[in-house]
């Protein structure tokens, strides 16, 4: 049950060495507070590598601040900003994939924060697992596609996984020191994003500005568009699939406007245990990189008179359909859960692009889940790629949008 397959360097007491980290994705949401957590605690953790997809002057104020031994930017532009204003730092400066697969698994590396948006995250983190790294894993779309992938990775080569997504952490959390034949049942829970109350016929002239408007948690676009909706909760049930090792008819999903309890777990006694906090990432990113340990920090803490109140419901199928269809996938298998995480990426950017309306983005996915998922049990890398490929060109078409 727990994703966490400790070896005896991960399961011993606290080394006086500072825990060294790969932050993939650092200009973003994630990868910006996982560095907040860097300056909380300078003495236990270090930066060694800091990647980007875009941002070089972002990306050259972190490499100037943090000092890491290398730095990765996809963008050709921005490598060659970054070469020339790194020169002479003893900051090596590398560009792609290619680049980022090589520092993960690089000797001064203890841990890395996989922070990279979508289908991108899925290779650097085999090949982190492959070189028996510890991955703080803030990507849902590594699992959602190649779920059973990681899931071998672990197996052969002994790395360890610990979740970053407040829920999946908030279940791991639970789960700390509970036999796996004790749970019953997993409860995922979700804000309702900024349309749980709207009305239905106004859905189609949603546009990229509202849905960005979260009302709990600041995020990143692509992630809070997920949200509103709720293909987000939807991928989290295919993860929670892969790391807790359950079946979907045993992982739940339950609305909670609040966003204080982060998610729960009922045991086959009829208790239930929950993870509760303020809504703020930086709580779940620090307990990836600290435990088994918890560090003193000077975060929020939740003024239980003034919250007064805690509401549930249950997700409206019709006005989150992208819930349905994660489900879907999920008990199809195969290329399924690939094909709906590369439909809804492309769809969510053809959206924010203002080419489609927010409704578009379920139907485009349930077209590509219905036409494109291939039942193949342990689809290969190369096999998933393929997908992924094929349905955002799908998606495109339908749109009416030439593929790129």
């Amino acid at each position: 049950m727990q994703p966490v397959q400790e070896t005896s360097e991960t399961a011993s007491s606290p080394v006086a060495a500072p825990r060294r980290l790969a932050v993939l994705g650092a200009t973003g949401s994630i990868g910006t507070q996982t560095l907040d957590i860097v300056r909380l605690f300078p003495d236990r953790l270090s930066v060694q590598v800091l990647t980007a997809r875009r941002n070089a002057a972002r990306l050259l104020q972190q490499a100037l601040e943090f000092r890491p031994a290398c730095v990765v930017i996809d963008d050709p532009e921005g490598y060659r900003q970054l070469r020339e204003a790194l020169a002479g730092t003893g900051i090596e400066v590398l560009q792609g994939e290619e680049g980022r697969c090589a520092c993960v698994q690089r000797p001064d590396v203890d841990v890395v924060v996989a922070a990279l948006v979508g289908f991108a995250g899925l290779r650097p983190v085999l090949a982190a697992l492959e070189a028996g790294k510890q991955v703080a894993l803030a990507n849902k779309e590594t699992l959602v596609a190649g779920g059973a992938l990681v899931r071998e990775a672990l197996r052969r080569h002994g790395g360890t996984l610990i979740p970053v997504d407040s829920e999946h952490s908030a279940i791991f959390q639970c789960l700390v020191g509970e036999e796996p034949a004790s749970v019953e049942t997993l409860i995922l829970t979700a804000s309702g994003g900024p349309f749980r109350t709207r009305p239905l016929e106004t859905f189609d002239h949603i546009t990229p500005d509202e849905a960005l408007c979260h009302p709990n948690w600041s995020m990143g676009a692509k992630v809070t568009v997920d949200s509103a909706t709720m293909m987000n909760k939807g991928l989290e049930v295919i993860e929670a699939h892969w790391l807790f090792e359950l079946p979907a008819e045993r992982i739940q999903v339950l609305v909670h406007p609040q966003s204080i309890i982060h998610s729960m777990v009922t045991f086959v006694d009829g208790s239930t245990k929950a993870q509760l906090g303020v809504p703020d990432m930086r709580l779940p990113i620090q307990y990836a990189l600290s435990y088994p340990e918890r560090w003193e920090a000077p975060h929020e803490r939740i003024d239980w008179v003034q919250l007064g109140r805690l509401d549930f419901e249950a997700p409206d199928p019709e006005r989150f359909p992208c819930l349905s269809l994660a489900y879907e996938a999920l008990r199809r298998g195969g290329t399924a859960p690939a094909v709906l995480n590369a439909a809804n990426e492309q769809a969510v950017q053809l959206f924010l692009q203002e080419q489609i309306r927010f409704t578009d983005i379920a139907r485009l996915v349930e077209a590509a889940l219905e036409h494109l998922s291939e039942p193949e049990p342990v689809p290969s890398y190369e096999h998933l790629q393929e997908a992924d490929r094929r349905a955002r060109h799908y998606v495109q078409e339908l749109a009416g949008v030439a593929a790129h």
